[in-house]
């Protein structure tokens, strides 16, 4: 934790803040990517989304307290820049929040980014179908492995409702797979 307190001393200090922004950019990027990837689905908008993401970690280091780690704040701001940018898209396109996620899991298949079997393209269809918390949860516990401590952290919910949350996600999308291979 006392490296992490330096490295944030680096980051908020002009002297030594570009160098160090630039080494945060590096290590966490691709991480963040397939985060913000697995929330907006489409390659050009998680690139958008993890652009903003950046924008915002770096006009808002010297408001950044401590009082969570320096990544679970990092991954808030994706988190909430990848739900604000759905909510938008959703507007724009006169269409509830579920309706874009089902439309974008339908595109999928067309994405050239997208290299997954009819096994993958299934998961993730029965992801598209979960509550956007739900959906939330279920990505940052199943592929990001990320213990329950540190999606609440980000997520600002209890363990609790967290795990009931995974459960509840698992369950839909167990089911819808059975259904689908019938």
């Amino acid at each position: 934790m006392q490296d992490e307190k330096v490295f944030i001393d680096r980051l908020k200090d002009p002297n030594t803040r570009d160098v160090s922004y630039r080494e945060l950019v590096s290590e966490h990027k691709e991480r963040l990517y397939w985060h913000i990837r697995k929330i907006v689905l489409n390659h050009d908008d998680a690139d958008d989304v993890l652009q903003n993401t950046f924008i915002k970690v770096f006009n808002n280091l010297n408001g950044f307290k401590g009082e969570s780690r320096l990544f679970s704040w990092i991954y808030r701001i994706a988190t909430n820049e990848s739900i604000t940018f759905l909510n938008k898209k959703a507007r724009s396109l006169k269409v509830s929040s579920e309706g874009l996620q089902q439309k974008m899991a339908e595109k999928l298949e067309d994405d050239v980014y997208f290299n997954g079997d009819e096994i993958q393209m299934k998961l993730q269809m029965a992801i598209a179908t979960l509550p956007q918390k739900q959906r939330l949860i279920f990505n940052m516990r199943y592929f990001d492995e990320m213990k329950y401590d540190e999606i609440s952290e980000i997520l600002e919910t209890s363990v609790g409702g967290l795990k009931a949350s995974y459960h509840h996600a698992k369950k839909k999308i167990e089911t819808y797979l059975l259904n689908s291979f019938d």
